[in-house]
């Protein structure tokens, strides 16, 4: 603020690589978080055909949904209240397998829902507990939840488990 005599600091990116023509919304997206943490008033998106071309309706969105990211990363590092509620309450909802709250949480619930029913289109996907990617075996949020409950059904008390994982993360 002092290089600025207290006025609103504004920046468009900045890139922080030149190596990615299509991609300089992430790139500049993660130049917008790191300004955005150190205090920056203002940041002003960067479409994917920056400098290639004029950005239709897909580049315009792409763009603010990167950082809108790009935003909340710095509001994290910040400290800034609510950011981390916000995380805190989708992990909640991924980790207890409640698809409808993490769609509705999402920054873009509309393509959250879709990538989602791509992959699993039935509504019996929806309840499932686990994803696609590591299925239903291999899903680290499944297996914790199994392990605590070997562990309860076997009447281990909760801080012996967790300790016990720790030890054997060690």
């Amino acid at each position: 603020l002092e290089w600025c005599s207290e006025a609103p600091f504004y920046t468009l990116g900045p890139l922080t690589t030149d190596i990615a023509p299509g991609y300089d919304h992430i790139t500049s997206a993660i130049g917008a978080a790191n300004i955005g943490a150190m205090g920056t008033a203002m940041l002003c998106y960067v479409t994917p055909k920056e400098h290639l071309g004029l950005p239709n309706r897909d580049d315009v969105k792409a763009g603010i949904i990167a950082y809108r990211i790009a935003a909340h990363a710095a509001d994290l590092a910040k400290g800034h209240p609510g950011a981390q509620d916000w995380d805190d309450a989708l992990s909640k909802a991924r980790f207890e397998f409640r698809w409808n709250d993490q769609f509705n949480l999402a920054l873009d619930p509309t393509t959250a829902r879709s990538m989602h029913d791509e992959t699993i289109p039935t509504e019996s996907g929806k309840s499932a507990h686990f994803c696609s990617m590591c299925g239903p075996k291999f899903c680290s949020m499944k297996i914790t939840d199994d392990v605590r409950a070997y562990a309860k059904e076997r009447g281990y008390p909760t801080e012996d488990v967790a300790k016990a994982a720790e030890e054997g993360m060690a």
